[in-house]
């Protein structure tokens, strides 16, 4: 199941579970997780983009250590909200991990990395602070926000 309804994601997850949120760029995929109750998101890691056949074998180890019941993949649509060639990538990503046998919610993720960049300049963080930082702090930006409309959906 891959979709951008978050009520049909959580009926897909009638046990809930731990979450991964994921924000799929061109040469990192940042990675969090949230736990079982759909609480809170917390950073994990940055995986740096190789051929697919590495990337999804190490997301696949990632997800079964961490028990994950459900991804939710940042989707980057354009300011108007339609899609662009960045968003049909992440799209092709999406169904090309699918296979993992987890449903997928492709949640709005336009504005996470411009937040959790102004956040880290107003921590004062350098400028490599930032670049090792901010995938994965947006994956867990992108999975907060989808937890906290799945708990009003």
């Amino acid at each position: 199941m891959i979709g951008a309804d978050a009520a049909a994601f959580a009926m897909a997850l009638p046990e809930r579970g731990r979450l991964a949120g994921l924000d799929v760029g061109t040469k990192t995929i940042g990675i969090a997780f949230c736990d079982a109750g759909w609480t809170i998101a917390s950073p994990a890691e940055t995986i740096r983009r190789a051929k697919f056949s590495v990337d999804r074998a190490i997301l696949r180890d990632l997800l079964a250590r961490q028990s994950v019941r459900g991804m939710v993949i940042g989707l980057p649509l354009s300011l108007d909200g339609s899609d662009s060639p960045r968003t049909q990538s992440v799209r092709a990503f999406a169904r090309n991990v699918a296979d993992l046998g987890l449903p997928i919610l492709l949640w709005d993720e336009r504005w996470s990395t411009a937040a959790v960049t102004r956040t880290l300049i107003a921590a004062d963080a350098s400028r490599a602070r930032r670049a090792e930082l901010v995938d994965k702090l947006a994956a867990a930006y992108i999975l907060q926000g989808a937890i906290d409309g799945l708990a009003s959906a």
